[in-house]
């Protein structure tokens, strides 16, 4: 019998920012506190269609005690707390549930690739427009100024930031990629000495990670320049940035397409690279450094 390894909703929603905090209230909380989060955690879906009154007659509490709860859990009352259990389980569920209509569609894989294969050119095609006006340039001006360039991004935006961190490097007078290794609490401590005078990047795509909102929103009270990569205004880093770039990332299967990301970075990086006529030598330095690595050019017999 073949098994599923896609998570239960209720499981990956105790793993989002919001199943964390109540969690730490089921384990840290009052005894209404704990009965209260036990039942949120266990039925999120439910809560999402009932009422204040429902999980009153549920959790055997009253429903002064539900408005506090929210209250105590960071929300201005219980419409909101149930708002954001609805917004973060249609972020836990919507993936899978693409990936399921995908299964179930009569005209098979074949036409789901098509149909993959064009959104991701679609997002390609909208980014470069997107990057018009002279906004890569922008970003690319504030990173030949700095003083340090730090790049941030993590899960899959990781992987982007560590690609634009090699390419940038050669370019900037100093580089920290803040996300290399050691997860949040590593990451912090990179950022420390970030002030004036330095820019970060920031990349965050849905799903966000609210570390990097966080670390973001940090270096900006730090006087920092932001720079954000992401895939729209309505983004949560959107608000903290200095320069916005914007990447579509829809896809139909994936939670999020990465080609429009790779199109700003290289774009960025191209930009850098033409911002100053130094920066051929600099090419050139690295050239002749990393030359004893590369493989000879094949020449025809």
């Amino acid at each position: 019998m073949q098994t599923s390894t896609t998570p239960l909703p209720e499981q990956a929603f105790a793993e989002s920012e919001l199943g964390r905090r109540l969690l730490t209230l089921h384990a840290e909380g009052s005894s209404s506190q704990r009965v209260l989060a036990e039942h949120l955690l266990r039925q999120p879906m439910r809560i999402m269609a009932g009422s204040i009154e429902d999980l009153a007659a549920s959790a055997g509490v009253s429903t002064a005690t539900i408005s506090r709860f929210a209250r105590q859990a960071g929300f201005d009352g219980y419409p909101a707390l149930r708002g954001a259990i609805a917004e973060t389980m249609q972020d836990v569920i919507q993936p899978v549930e693409k990936l399921r209509g995908r299964f179930a569609r009569a005209d098979g894989a074949t036409a789901a690739v098509d149909e993959a294969l064009e959104a991701t050119l679609s997002n390609v095609r909208t980014t470069a427009q997107s990057l018009a006006g002279g906004r890569v340039e922008a970003a690319a001006a504030r990173l030949a100024g700095a003083r340090t360039v730090f790049v941030l991004g993590f899960g899959l935006s990781s992987h982007l930031a560590a690609m634009l961190a090699l390419d940038l490097q050669p370019f900037c007078a100093q580089l920290v990629n803040v996300v290399e290794f050691g997860g949040t609490e590593v990451a912090a401590g990179r950022l420390m000495n970030v002030g004036a005078g330095d820019v970060l990047i920031a990349i965050s795509f849905p799903r966000y990670a609210t570390d990097a909102v966080r670390l973001a929103a940090y270096a900006k009270d730090r006087g920092a320049e932001v720079i954000v990569i992401t895939d729209s205004p309505a983004s949560p880093l959107a608000r903290i940035a200095d320069e916005l770039l914007l990447a579509p990332s829809q896809h139909p299967v994936l939670s999020s397409s990465y080609a429009g990301a790779l199109v700003v970075a290289e774009a960025l990086v191209t930009a850098l690279m033409l911002s100053n006529p130094q920066n051929v030598a600099h090419a050139e330095r690295l050239t002749e450094a990393i030359a004893g690595y590369l493989h000879p050019v094949s020449r025809g017999r």
